[in-house]
């Protein structure tokens, strides 16, 4: 019997590790390339990250019942501002789910974002890069490897994010 649940345990343990995928095995890693991802515009239109490979991308997931998303995207829309004529891009993927387009663009009125906005109402990204709560952010070098990374919100005039930042654009 001992030997029986050895063996149907270590099937169990072969069959998950096989099905496990292997190339988002953990959270994402610096100095790796980022992993693709691609989401919507509001208007149903496909962005990936490779169409952005050249440009120093911001990637930010966030919703909009997200308190510290609200608070985090003033900040957001002023650091794209100063840096978007450096190929700087920020790219904002609502984890709204369902059909929340008018909801997500309510928001882009409201806080007068200008910056790249799409949708993922499927919440695909979470998973891709291993989020649990909102916002996460990373930053994404012109070759399209992960230079920084934040569970959470980038508070305003963060040290290690304007240093990172200041790496990539330069």
């Amino acid at each position: 019997m001992f030997t029986c649940v050895r063996r149907i345990a270590l099937v169990a343990i072969v069959v998950t590790l096989g099905c496990a995928p292997v190339e988002n095995a953990g959270p994402p890693q610096i100095d790796e390339l980022a992993r693709d991802y691609a989401a919507t515009t509001l208007e149903g239109v496909s962005v990936s990250l490779e169409s952005l490979r050249g440009q120093v991308v911001l990637l930010n997931l966030w919703a909009t019942w997200c308190g510290p998303c609200r608070m985090e995207t003033p900040y957001l829309q002023a650091v794209y501002e100063e840096y978007r004529d450096d190929g700087f891009e920020v790219v904002g993927i609502s984890m709204d789910t369902g059909d929340a387009a008018n909801d997500v663009a309510m928001f882009v009125d409201e806080y007068e974002v200008t910056y790249t906005i799409l949708h993922d109402p499927t919440m695909q990204g979470m998973e891709l890069y291993q989020v649990l709560g909102l916002p996460a952010t990373f930053l994404i070098d012109r070759e399209g490897v992960l230079r920084w990374m934040r569970y959470g919100p980038i508070p305003e005039d963060d040290p290690g994010f304007l240093e990172a930042l200041s790496d990539v654009i330069s």
